[in-house]
C-alpha cells in the first residue's frame, strides 16, 4: 500500500465500517500512566491520529485541562467532536497532521507512528518538532516488530528509531515497555523524546 492510499478517504472507510482493529478498546496503560506521573495538568496536548479518543477519557477523568485531538477521517471525528461537546478541555480537529500548525507541550504518540507509510517517516519527525515549544516533548508507543503482511500497521526497531529521531530529539527514554497491553506484550518500545 503506497502513501496516496493512506489517505483521508482510506481512513475514513475504515471508521464507517469499523474495520478498526487497532483499537484496543480502552486507554493504554503505560500512556496513561506517563501523563498522570510527568505532565503538568495545564499543558497542552496534542493526540495526532487520535482514534476513539481512549486515552483523552482517561485523562479528562485524570483532570487534565487542554487536549487537541487530531484526525484526518471526517467520519470519526464528528464522532470525537459529540462526545466531547460538553466540555471546554477537549478540541477535536479534523485535519491532515502535515498540515497542522498549532504547537503544543506533549504530544501523545498511540499507534498513529505506524499507521503512516514509512517512506514519510522523516517528514513525521520534522512535523512533530515543528509542532512541539521548545524543550517540548513527544512521548508514548511505537512497535517494535517487523509486521509479516503489508502495513499498516508499519513496524520498525529501536536502531532504526534512534537513528530518525536523534537529529531533532534528545532521547530521554526508548525502551521495552513493561506495561504493554496483553496482545503487545514484548512487541513495543515506550519513548519520551524531548525536542532539541
Amino acid at each position: 500500500m503506497d502513501t496516496l492510499e493512506l489517505n483521508k478517504d482510506y481512513w475514513d472507510e475504515r471508521y464507517k465500517k469499523h474495520e478498526i482493529g487497532w483499537d484496543i478498546g480502552y486507554a493504554s496503560p503505560a500512556i496513561v500512566a506517563y501523563a498522570t506521573a510527568s505532565i503538568p495538568k495545564s499543558a497542552t496536548i496534542l493526540i495526532p491520529g487520535c482514534g476513539n479518543a481512549h486515552e483523552t477519557r482517561a485523562l479528562l477523568f485524570e483532570g487534565f485541562t487542554n487536549l487537541t485531538l487530531l484526525d484526518i477521517a471526517p467520519t470519526l471525528v464528528r464522532k470525537v467532536q459529540k462526545q466531547f461537546d460538553k466540555t471546554k478541555y477537549v478540541r477535536g480537529v479534523c485535519q491532515d497532521f502535515f498540515l497542522h500548525t498549532l504547537q503544543y507541550d506533549y504530544i501523545l504518540e498511540q499507534t498513529f507512528f505506524c499507521a503512516l507509510h514509512p517512506s514519510v517517516r522523516e517528514k513525521y519527525v520534522e512535523q512533530m518538532a515543528s509542532l512541539l515549544r521548545p524543550g517540548g516533548t513527544l512521548a508514548g508507543l511505537l512497535f517494535n516488530k517487523t509486521f509479516e503482511r503489508k502495513g499498516p500497521p508499519f513496524g520498525g526497531n529501536i536502531a532504526e528509531y534512534q537513528k530518525l529521531f536523534n537529529s531533532l530529539f534528545d532521547i530521554v527514554q526508548m525502551r521495552p515497555c513493561a506495561d504493554s497491553i496483553p496482545q503487545r506484550q514484548g512487541s513495543e518500545l515506550f519513548i519520551e523524546l524531548r525536542k532539541k
